[in-house]
């Protein structure tokens, strides 16, 4: 990247720096601007900045980013508060989460022929991981009930990390089936030893930088500049760590931040001020490069079909799954469909595909990069634009009831699961989930 393209990128961000406290809980997200004007500056006929996709920076970039939001959201995961409030998070990651890659691979399948079965699963779960930041005004809104804020949270943070083996799966298996230049067992035993050496490799970097951060802060070796740094160095040490012995890197971050966060949770406070500030800078960036490099191919190469996918991604794809993952829960049908509507595709999957394409072992890599950036773009968009909005409508919506049912209703900010009303004498004792 040269001085002319490094101006332009610091001043956007200045810019934005500048305003960005007035544009909080407005429909002009971070990621929205930041797309919107890599999309402008991209354009060949302003030519602000020249970049491609698979330059060496754009891919640098990209895999800084993807280690530090793997290793930052996964430090932030209390594991002890996340058994006491892991039903609506189970069901997400566990249950709406495979439903929705086999979904979105049933459909790419059935409206992209061409690709391979494998190839078709590889694009449901890039799109898989949800992304909190395009939908901030949701996550941050006091009026929606904590429980349903704190269930989207969680997602956003865990998921990326779980479709990280997933990714790597199907695309070992689309690679096996190009060019032959390993067998299917052995793209397999590869892709097991990456999934198996990976976690080890964290938890042991997180286990180490634990008890090393604990005993530097309570014998006062660090100075608090440098103990800020801690957190980027440990996700950088199990990334590299795992990849030095056939492991996988992203996993290894994920796996140090979760193990690093729950065993000296009390002295990581820095690292979470380090990691915020850097992960806001690179998130930022990545979505103006995604701008500038990547939307405008996608764009060019975009159909009646890849339209069709990126518009059923973003209903039909994430919100049945979600509503078949709420049966049993209590769970009332606004509340429903408030979860499925806000599983927005950003970050994880525009890392992903940088890194699939980069790989070079799809035979249909063009067509499943236009799906991919096709449906981030929509998913920008729509969920910038309606995050906000519906958000306020969904908290005025849970406050009618609170005042409704009263006194019952007092907590239901922080327990909108199931909640109890009265609202005569015939349907007195009966349950009405949020």
């Amino acid at each position: 990247m040269d001085s002319h393209n490094i101006l332009v990128v610091a001043g956007a961000i200045l810019l934005f720096g500048l305003l960005s406290r007035r544009l909080e809980n407005s429909m002009l997200t971070p990621p929205l601007l930041f797309t919107g004007l890599g999309l402008f500056v991209g354009m060949d006929s302003i030519g602000l900045l020249d970049l491609h996709v698979d330059d060496h920076a754009v891919h640098l970039i990209a895999e800084v980013t993807l280690i530090l939001v793997l290793f930052g959201d996964a430090s932030r995961i209390d594991l002890g508060a996340l058994k006491r409030e892991i039903g609506l998070p189970i069901r997400l990651l566990f249950v709406s989460m495979p439903l929705t890659i086999t979904l979105g691979g049933a459909l790419a399948l059935g409206l992209f022929p061409q690709l391979s079965v494998w190839e078709a699963l590889l694009v449901g779960a890039i799109l898989a991981p949800t992304d909190a930041a395009l939908g901030q005004a949701v996550v941050s809104a006091k009026a929606v009930p904590q429980r349903i804020r704190q269930a989207l949270n969680v997602e956003s943070g865990l998921n990326d990390g779980i479709a990280v083996p997933v990714v790597l799966v199907f695309l070992f298996l689309s690679g096996s089936e190009v060019g032959d230049r390993q067998t299917g067992a052995e793209w397999l035993a590869f892709a097991a030893k990456q999934v198996v050496l990976g976690p080890l490799v964290g938890i042991g970097v997180g286990v180490l930088g634990g008890v090393l951060l604990t005993r530097g802060q309570k014998r006062q070796w660090m100075s608090g500049s440098l103990e800020r740094l801690m957190g980027l160095l440990f996700a950088v040490m199990a990334f590299t760590g795992a990849e030095q012995i056939g492991g996988n890197g992203f996993i290894a971050a994920f796996a140090a931040g979760l193990t690093l966060g729950n065993v000296a949770r009390d002295v990581c406070s820095p690292l979470y001020e380090f990691l915020e500030a850097e992960g806001q800078l690179l998130m930022l960036l990545v979505f103006l490069l995604f701008g500038v490099t990547m939307a405008w191919p996608a764009l060019a190469a975009a159909s009646l079909p890849i339209a069709l996918y990126a518009a059923a991604s973003l209903t039909l794809v994430r919100m049945l799954p979600v509503a078949a993952s709420m049966i049993g829960s209590g769970l009332r049908l606004p509340s429903m469909a408030f979860l499925g509507w806000f599983g927005p595709r950003g970050l994880a999957s525009i890392l992903f595909v940088i890194v699939v394409v980069n790989e070079g072992m799809l035979a249909n890599a063009n067509l499943v990069f236009a799906i991919v950036v096709t449906t981030v773009l929509a998913s920008i968009a729509s969920h910038g634009v309606t995050a906000a909005p519906l958000a306020a409508k969904y908290g005025r919506m849970v406050a009618r009831k609170r005042d409704t049912c009263g006194a019952e209703l007092a907590s239901v900010a922080e327990h909108p699961l199931r909640t109890y009303c009265q609202s005569n004498q015939t349907n007195k004792g009966t349950p009405h989930a949020e």
